[in-house]
């Protein structure tokens, strides 16, 4: 009968509640009637209370145990524990009981049908047997009854296929010359190796004429297909198959593959010499036969790929040596691109485009670094170019000219680089896409090298090192053009005003972006930095151009003043010759000067500062010390002198040298007459010579008027020579006016016979 469930029928079980402590029990439940299960050993030397589950469980001694362990409320919690336990086992036991009610179900309808549906089979089974057993003797007998019959076919079939093969080896010497005049040598090879077992086995029979006449034929065959392989005029593919063919006949081919790879070398220069587009597919499919024919011969053909690739490259470098245009440039890089993809194509081992990539960059940086370099020797022959005085004076605007030739040099050069940079990054194929980051890194580091360059380059020009430890030929200072430092003052102040903010507006419209290289480093390109390095040496340039045209005029003054014997001087008939080679100098410096720097507008001349020659000469204390007549009064006026100078206001003589005329050839003056100044106080003076020295000064004072605004700064200086000779002087009476001024106008009139133009 079947087990009545607690549920109503067609309604499903619920699922089991699978928990850990519900599996353990379902463990060790056991029907009824089952074999307890053997004690572990552990289970055996356990306390009794946890050997409830064990076969060796024993409620007596349990309880016995629990009663005298525990007291009345660890009782009750016991009692209630295991009352939820027995519930829960009660529980799992039904669920255990629907799980498997639909299972038991099936079964037995299973059962059922198998019952219904095998009524009758046996009787079928019964006729079936007997049909099989008659097709089987009938059968049997057929096959007795044919048996001397297919044996003879099946013998007259062998001898058949036999005579065939016979009448093939017959055949072959002239089937392989009709394909020898129709150059089918595949037929040929394929007829030849197919009969070739039997020439072994039985050439020496009766088939030896046919074994001789083909092994003829086959001789011209191989030498056909020689022939074929070395042909350059026969396609790649016929060559290959030519290979091919020989391996088939057991021909040495690797004496042929030394040959075709020499072959293949001289194609591959003259591929260097020529390169075109098609040649290179031409050469793609020599390496894919190659690798076809010779497939031990991969890593030779790696080798002269490589080595094809590199001295194309190294042709590259050495047309860098000359300065290219960016876009040739980049049409054979381009080209070589391509030729390294389309032999990628064929021998990925090779690496070509990782090789082509790397190659490329370092060409390009080379290619920039190049560009600097030849635009720092074009910057540096104009200025090599540049005019040196001569006697003294320069031809009107060479200097002038020669200035804005390096000013246009400098920035349409800049100008000029940036354009043709811009063609490295100007471009959507994938070589130029992969290196458009580092091109922008490379041309910004390249202008912050470049200034940096240019600028050490001018201190070498100027004949001065910028550090002790900088190696560079520095020339020699005496050779040194000052026209050429005081352009190249100038040359800084343009770069730092102009050319570098110029520079740094294309960069930044043209060449943002970048960042290839680490953030530690730093920016490529600092402007600022190279503004402050610029205008640094503009003005150790204007300074240096300073000292030079002091030290040559001091030259000039220290001789003067040490070769005459001023205590033995003779009364002063005339301003002395070396007045005029100081205004000579000074004449260079004004026109040197006035061709480079811009001018100042001149500030209306304050009389009280200047004032004319009579006055300077007639102020009371002149008239005073001229009016004295033995020695003792002209040293008390030395005392009023030096009383009054202490009550004077301190005139600011060297001032900050700014970029003007004025304030250059107001240095240079100031600088001499300072020089002239200890010049005098070295020497010791007699009457005449003191009375010298005023006329030239008085001389100087009219004359210098027309290189210099601040006239208050030249009096005062010409001032403290004359009092310098007043204090060397014996005997210290000076030239009365009347005859300081014929002297004076004798000068003027002699120099205006002589230069008619000059005022």
């Amino acid at each position: 009968p079947r087990l009545s469930p607690l549920r109503s029928p067609g309604v499903q079980p619920p699922p089991p509640l699978q928990t850990p402590a519900r599996a353990t029990k379902l463990r060790a439940w056991r029907p009824p009637g089952a074999p307890p299960p053997r004690p572990s050993p552990t289970a055996a030397s356990a306390s009794p209370l946890d050997t409830i589950n064990s076969a060796s469980f024993d409620p007596d001694v349990y309880m016995n145990v629990l009663v005298q362990q525990s007291n009345l409320e660890a009782l009750l919690q016991r009692h209630v524990k295991m009352a939820a336990e027995i519930k829960n086992l009660d529980t799992d036991l039904q669920m255990l009981v629907y799980e498997n009610y639909n299972k038991f179900i099936s079964a037995t309808d299973t059962i059922k049908r198998m019952k219904t549906n095998i009524v009758g089979m046996e009787a079928n089974m019964e006729q079936l047997l007997s049909k099989i057993t008659s097709v089987q003797s009938r059968s049997d007998t057929v096959n007795t009854s044919l048996f001397d019959k297919r044996e003879n076919i099946e013998k007259l079939h062998r001898t058949r296929n036999l005579l065939r093969k016979v009448q093939f080896i017959y055949d072959l010497p002239t089937r392989l010359n009709k394909c020898i005049k129709t150059e089918a040598y595949a037929d040929a090879v394929r007829f030849f190796t197919g009969a070739k077992p039997i020439f072994e086995a039985y050439g020496d029979t009766s088939f030896h004429d046919c074994k001789k006449a083909s092994e003829e034929a086959i001789d011209l065959v191989t030498q056909h297909l020689k022939t074929k392989l070395y042909s350059d005029s026969e396609p790649i593919e016929s060559r290959a198959e030519a290979v091919v063919l020989l391996k088939q006949l057991n021909f040495p081919v690797d004496s042929l593959k030394s040959n075709l790879l020499e072959k293949l070398e001289d194609c591959l220069l003259n591929f260097q010499k020529e390169p075109t587009q098609a040649s290179i597919g031409d050469i793609s499919k020599t390496f894919r036969a190659y690798l076809i024919i010779f497939p031990d011969s991969e890593k030779r053909l790696i080798e002269l790929a490589q080595a094809l690739f590199s001295n194309r490259y190294e042709t590259v470098r050495e047309n860098l040596r000359k300065r290219i245009p960016s876009t040739y440039l980049l049409a054979m890089l381009r080209s070589l691109w391509e030729d390294a993809t389309a032999i990628d194509e064929v021998i990925p081992e090779a690496a070509l485009p990782a090789f082509s990539l790397e190659t490329t960059r370092d060409i390009i940086r080379q290619h920039i670094a190049t560009a600097f370099l030849h635009l720092q020797s074009e910057i540096s022959d104009v200025l090599a170019r540049t005019p040196s005085t001569s006697n003294g004076k320069l031809e009107e605007s060479q200097l002038q000219t020669a200035m804005e030739t390096s000013k246009v040099k400098v920035l349409q050069g800049c100008i000029d680089l940036l354009q043709e940079f811009h063609h490295l990054i100007d471009g959507n194929t994938e070589l130029l896409v992969k290196l458009r980051d580092l091109v922008i890194d490379w041309v910004q580091e390249g202008f912050q090298d470049f200034f940096q360059k240019l600028d050490g380059h001018f201190h070498m020009l100027s004949g001065r090192s910028k550090s002790p430890s900088q190696e560079m030929e520095s020339v020699q200072i005496d050779k040194v053009p000052t026209a050429l430092v005081l352009m190249l003052a100038q040359l800084c102040v343009f770069i730092e005003q102009t050319a570098i903010p110029k520079v740094t507006e294309e960069l930044a419209s043209s060449f943002s972006g970048g960042g290839a290289r680490s953030y530690e480093y730093g920016p490529p390109f600092v402007p600022g930095e190279i503004c402050r390095l610029y205008r640094s040496s503009g003005e150790k340039f204007l300074h240096h151009y300073i000292n030079m045209k002091t030290q040559k005029i001091s030259k000039l003054l220290n001789k003067r003043f040490t070769t005459p014997v001023w205590i033995k001087h003779k009364e002063p008939r005339e301003v002395n010759m070396f007045v005029d080679l100081l205004l000579l100098e000074f004449n260079g410096v004004v026109s040197e000067v006035k061709q480079v720097l811009p001018g100042l507008i001149r500030r209306h001349r304050h009389s009280d500062s200047t004032g004319s020659t009579t006055s300077s000469r007639s102020n009371p204390m002149r008239e005073d010390m001229l009016n004295r007549s033995n020695t003792h009064r002209a040293r008390s006026q030395f005392l009023e002198n030096h009383l009054a100078k202490l009550f004077e206001q301190k005139m600011e003589i060297f001032t900050k040298v700014e970029y003007t005329q004025e304030s250059v050839i107001s240095a240079v003056l100031k600088l001499c007459l300072k020089s002239l100044q200890e010049f005098v106080r070295l020497q010791t003076f007699n009457r005449s010579g003191f009375q010298q020295i005023q006329l030239d000064m008085e001389f100087l004072k009219t004359s210098l008027k027309e290189f210099v605004d601040d006239e208050a700064a030249i009096s005062f200086l010409l001032k403290e020579v004359n009092n310098a000779a007043h204090e060397r002087c014996l005997d210290p009476i000076p030239l009365e006016p009347p005859i300081l001024d014929k002297l004076i106008s004798a000068k003027l009139a002699k120099i205006k016979e002589q230069s008619p133009n000059m005022q």
